[in-house]
C-alpha cells in the first residue's frame, strides 16, 4: 500500500471513532492558544488521552467537525518519515477533504520523536498552514531543545506524568472525601496499592495478574526502543545493570563513578563516560529524575552527587522485587513525583545536606519556602529525632519556617524551639496539594 493511501486510512479511521470515551485528567491543555502545544512525558503515562480530551472538547463545545481533526501516531511502524516525504501528510488530508482549509484543521502528532527530521515540517506547517498543532514525545531533550532552537516563542510545554494519587482514586472509583470515616479507610487502602503499583493508567485499570507483565513490557520498550535503539548503544546488558543499580539507590546521593568501579571490579566492560551519558539519556526518556543539593550559590549547586528518583514506583518494583524495608524509599519517591508534577516554572526543588539532611527543599524565585522530610513512620524515637533535627538544621540555614514531615499514616503538630512542624499522612497531603495551573 502506498504511504498516502495508508495515511488516508489512518486519518479517516481515527475520525470515524470520535468522540472517544476517556478518563479525565488534572492537566488540561489550551484549545486555541495559537501556539504549538508540546506534551513531553514517559511512554504510556496518558499523553494521548490528553489529546483525546482536547478533541472531545473541540467537537462537543467548539462545534469543530470530525473531519477537521488530523491525528497521527508516529509510533506506528508503518509510518516511516523523513524530511523528504513529510508533505505526504498534508497531501493525503487535502485529497480527503479538498473543501477544508488547513488553517481550520487541528493537527495532533503523537510520539513525533519517532520520525526523523520532524522539526522543519512542524515549523513550516505552523508558519504557512495551521496554528492548531499539538505534539507529544517521550524524549524531553528532543522536544524542548529542538523546538527551542527552531520555534522559539511559538511553543507552550505541558509535561504529563503517570496518575497522581487523586487521579488514581478517580480511575479506580475511590471517593476522596476523607472526612467520611468509611471513605477514609478505602483511601488509605488505595494509597498502599498506589504506593507499590505506581500510577500508569493502563496498569491501574488492569486485572491484578496482568499488572506486573504490563510494567515489564513498559520497561523493555523504554530500554530497547527509547534508549538502546535511539542512542545506538552497542552493549545493552551493562546498561540494564546500571539502571537497576541506580534504582536500588533511589533517594540517596548516587555516585556514577562508584557504580563504574563496581562494574569494573566485576569484569563488566563499559566506559565511565558512557555511564555519564546513559544517566542523562535515562532522564531524557523520563525514566529517572535527578535532584541537586541545595546551595545558595548556583555554581556549588551543580557540583556534588545527585539523588535520583524513578518515574513510577510500580516500574521499580517489578525490576527489583523490593523488600518491606524499601517502603520508605517508595514513599519518598512518590512524594518527589507529586512535587515534580506540580512544580511551577519559578520554583526549584533540591535536597539539603549539611551535618544533617532534609529530603526536599522547595524554592520560589530562589527563596526557600518549604522544607519536607519523608519517613514511613515516626514510631521509632531515633527516626523521629533524626527527621526533626534535619528539618531544624535546614530551617536555621535557609530561614524557612514552613516545615513538614510526611509519613504513611501519622498526623500531629510538633512544636520545638520557635518552630512548628506539621506531620501529615502522605495521602492526605497529596489530596490537599493540587495545582490546577500547569507550568508554561
Amino acid at each position: 500500500m502506498k504511504k498516502k493511501e495508508l495515511l488516508k486510512q489512518l486519518i479517516a479511521g481515527f475520525q470515524a471513532g470520535l468522540p472517544v470515551e476517556v478518563y479525565p485528567r488534572e492537566l488540561m491543555l489550551p484549545v486555541d492558544s495559537n501556539k504549538i502545544i508540546t506534551v513531553p512525558g514517559v511512554r504510556r503515562c496518558g499523553k494521548s488521552s490528553l489529546f483525546l480530551l482536547v478533541i472531545n472538547q473541540l467537537i462537543s463545545e467548539k462545534g469543530i467537525r470530525k473531519e477537521q481533526i488530523l491525528f497521527l501516531n508516529f509510533d506506528d511502524e508503518r509510518l516511516q518519515f523523513d524530511a523528504e516525504n513529510f508533505d505526504e501528510i498534508l497531501q493525503a488530508y487535502r485529497e480527503l477533504y479538498p473543501d477544508i482549509s488547513l488553517k481550520d484543521v487541528y493537527m495532533f502528532f503523537d510520539e513525533i520523536q519517532m520520525a526523523e527530521d520532524w522539526q522543519p515540517f512542524v515549523h513550516r506547517v505552523y508558519e504557512q498552514e495551521c496554528r492548531h498543532i499539538f505534539i507529544t514525545g517521550s524524549n524531553s531533550n528532543m522536544l524542548s531543545s529542538e523546538l527551542a532552537t527552531s520555534l522559539r516563542g511559538r511553543t507552550l510545554q505541558y509535561e504529563e506524568f503517570p496518575l497522581s494519587f487523586r487521579e488514581y482514586c478517580s480511575f479506580v472509583g475511590v471517593d476522596t472525601n476523607y472526612y467520611v470515616p468509611e471513605y477514609r479507610a478505602r483511601i488509605v487502602n488505595a494509597f498502599k496499592v498506589y504506593l507499590h503499583q505506581g500510577g500508569f493508567p493502563e496498569v491501574s485499570l488492569a486485572i491484578p495478574m496482568l499488572k506486573d507483565r504490563i510494567l515489564q513490557e513498559y520497561f523493555f520498550v523504554m530500554l530497547y526502543k527509547d534508549l538502546v535503539e535511539r542512542y545506538e548503544i552497542k552493549n545493552p546488558e551493562p546498561v540494564r545493570y546500571f539502571i537497576k543499580r541506580v534504582m536500588s539507590n533511589l533517594t540517596k546521593p548516587t555516585s556514577i563513578n562508584r557504580i563504574y568501579n563496581e562494574l569494573k571490579s566485576q569484569g563488566v566492560s563499559i566506559g565511565k563516560n558512557t555511564l555519564y551519558d546513559v544517566i542523562v539519556q535515562t532522564e531524557s526518556i523520563y525514566l529517572f529524575f535527578s535532584l541537586t543539593k541545595y546551595e545558595p550559590s548556583v555554581v556549588k549547586e551543580s557540583s556534588g552527587d545527585k539523588k535520583y528518583y524513578c518515574i513510577d514506583n510500580g516500574l521499580r518494583s517489578v525490576l527489583l522485587n523490593p523488600l518491606s524495608e524499601d517502603n520508605g524509599k517508595l514513599l519518598e519517591n512518590a512524594v518527589y513525583l507529586h512535587l515534580r508534577r506540580n512544580l511551577q516554572i519559578q520554583e526549584g526543588l533540591h535536597y539539603y545536606k549539611g551535618k544533617k539532611e532534609c529530603d526536599f527543599v522547595i524554592t520560589d524565585h530562589e527563596e526557600v519556602n518549604q522544607l519536607i522530610q519523608v519517613t514511613y513512620t515516626l514510631h521509632d524515637e531515633d527516626t523521629r529525632q533524626r527527621e526533626i533535627d534535619g528539618l531544624l538544621e535546614a530551617a536555621h540555614t535557609t530561614g524557612c519556617r514552613e516545615l513538614f514531615i510526611l509519613t504513611l499514616e501519622e498526623e500531629e503538630e510538633i512544636n520545638v524551639s520557635e518552630y512548628k512542624i506539621q506531620v501529615l499522612p502522605v495521602w492526605k497531603w497529596m489530596l490537599k496539594t493540587l495545582y490546577l495551573s500547569p507550568k508554561q
